[in-house]
């Protein structure tokens, strides 16, 4: 289909149609023309930046933007439906049914996901639209198998949407012969076709921005809003992003990025993750810099309580709201033992967050509503925590202070299994894992194939001193992947060897892979 330099490359079947309409697509069309060459010039100064530090330059706050942190401004308080943020629940924009268990668990926000949760095929991602769409409209239902039915409740979350990051592409769209950017696909279909049915809800476009790794990013995406607002007729300000803070250099922006949105309501999210993650990527050339078994990167390590203190600092005194990471536990019930122990362990991680100052903070599974609100709730008896702003300093060094522990076989394995478990359920579409007991995302699963190529490039020991080498890596591999063909009675064993290349890919790569998405998306309908 071609129409005004606008193609659609992908199959279109009948229920997309209102989806995909001549208006929306001019938009989606208007947002590549005006916005695409900012975007690439800003791709192009990630690659800079990372050249920097590869050759020896240390991240540090800004100095050409100090008058900012020193200066005396807040951003624009926010609207009633996101004052109270205490529990926000995430999940993939494509399942429809997990959309209205969101929507129906009792957390005061469900941020609806096109990103690390999602697997952008063509058809899911469509789906994820059809989803929202119908979410706004109050009309979203389902009905199982079994002839159960799912329909909304009347209180539901604040439901804010989370585009894909700028580096992503929408292959399945060309404009003048470019494809267009999977961010501006995503915001501009939500925002257009949703903006009515928010208004005539008494909510408004919310939304998530993630993988930002500098304010001029933020600057970037206030124009999109800006523009956004002007075609559409919506008032100035009222489109209100929250930044995931999910990536160490943006860790010394979070006051610039604030400012740069400063005219419409904004708050800040440590996405723990992603920003771990962004640690061992980018110091992947830093043999100092090697981290310990995933299992012991916790949020008291000194490098995460640190971001965590700066975050709520920085957004309180700003009015912004502060929110914590997530907690990936997902309820079993077989085993009151193992459910007992894990609430315990997200009980207290969120105690420390409510401690901290966090207002709020993420979970994955509506089993953990109850547990995560009850400690918010006894933590502060407002909305939230605006009024509290901790006294801190945070370094430069406090913000890249290498988590002490050992590297273990236990921990190799693990990281080879999540990586394989998820890759092959990423290929067939499904965005939002559920692996021994957590919810794994594409953070998570960075983590793992991150860690295995990091200990191989940099002759780490496991810790009985066998080193960790390529040999080692391919034996753990066979063996991972023969017992998980083996657990399912190969079931799809083909979508496995899709996730066997990939992680070998980049694993065995000479040069880190930036993200396992951008190659692994050749696997994409």
């Amino acid at each position: 289909m071609a129409n005004n330099n606008i193609q659609i490359l992908g199959a279109v079947p009948g229920q997309y149609g209102d989806i995909l309409t001549d208006g929306a697509l001019e938009f989606v069309a208007d947002l590549h023309r005006n916005f695409e060459a900012t975007r690439r010039r800003l791709m192009q100064a990630r690659v800079r930046r990372q050249a920097e530090i590869d050759a020896g330059a240390t991240p540090d706050f800004l100095s050409e933007t100090r008058n900012v942190r020193e200066g005396d401004w807040r951003v624009q308080p926010a609207p009633a439906d996101l004052t109270n943020r205490r529990v926000e629940i995430t999940g993939p924009s494509s399942n429809r049914r997990m959309v209205i268990n969101a929507l129906n668990c009792g957390a005061q926000v469900y941020m609806t996901d096109f990103e690390d949760a999602h697997s952008p095929a063509w058809l899911p991602t469509l789906d994820g639209q059809l989803n929202v769409r119908d979410a706004y409209r109050r009309t979203i239902s389902d009905e199982a198998a079994d002839g159960r039915q799912y329909r909304l409740n009347e209180d539901l979350a604040t439901l804010c949407v989370r585009p894909r990051g700028l580096h992503l592409m929408e292959r399945h769209i060309l404009v003048d012969g470019e494809p267009v950017a999977g961010s501006f696909f995503d915001f501009g279909l939500t925002v257009f076709h949703n903006h009515v049915a928010q208004q005539s809800h008494g909510t408004g476009p919310y939304y998530y921005l993630p993988k930002l790794q500098s304010h001029l990013e933020a600057r970037l995406w206030n124009d999109v809003f800006k523009y956004a607002e002007e075609c559409l007729g919506i008032p100035q300000g009222t489109i209100s992003p929250t930044v995931l803070i999910e990536h160490i250099l943006a860790a010394f922006e979070m006051e610039e990025i604030l400012y740069e949105l400063r005219e419409r309501p904004a708050g800040l999210n440590l996405g723990r993750w992603d920003y771990i993650f962004s640690v061992i990527k980018v110091f992947n050339k830093r043999g100092d810099m090697v981290f310990p078994d995933r299992s012991q990167v916790t949020m008291a390590t000194h490098f995460l309580t640190s971001a965590a203190q700066l975050l709520v600092n920085t957004c309180h005194r700003r009015g912004a709201h502060a929110l914590g990471g997530m907690s990936a536990f997902i309820p079993r019930r077989d085993d009151t033992a193992a459910n007992d122990a894990a609430f315990a362990q997200v009980r207290a991680d969120k105690q420390r967050e409510a401690d901290q100052g966090f207002d709020g903070a993420w979970i994955a599974h509506p089993g953990l509503v109850e547990p995560v609100l009850d400690v918010f709730q006894s933590a502060f008896s407002t909305d939230n925590q605006l009024s509290v702003i901790p006294e801190v300093r945070i370094a430069p060094d406090d913000l890249l202070a290498v988590p002490e522990g050992q590297i273990t076989e236990a921990g190799l394995r693990n990281n080879v299994s999540v990586a394989l478990q998820y890759i092959d359920a990423w290929t067939r579409g499904n965005g939002a894992v559920a692996i021994y007991g957590l919810m794994e995302d594409a953070a998570t699963a960075e983590i793992s194939r991150s860690q295995l190529w990091q200990w191989l490039h940099h002759g780490s020991n496991l810790e009985d001193g066998r080193p960790i080498t390529a040999d080692l890596y391919r034996q753990a591999r066979a063996e991972e992947a023969a017992a998980l063909v083996g657990q399912r009675g190969q079931d799809n064993p083909g979508a496995l060897d899709k996730a066997v290349e990939l992680l070998d890919e980049i694993v065995l790569s000479d040069e880190f892979v930036e993200f396992l998405t951008l190659p692994g998306y050749r696997y994409l309908d």
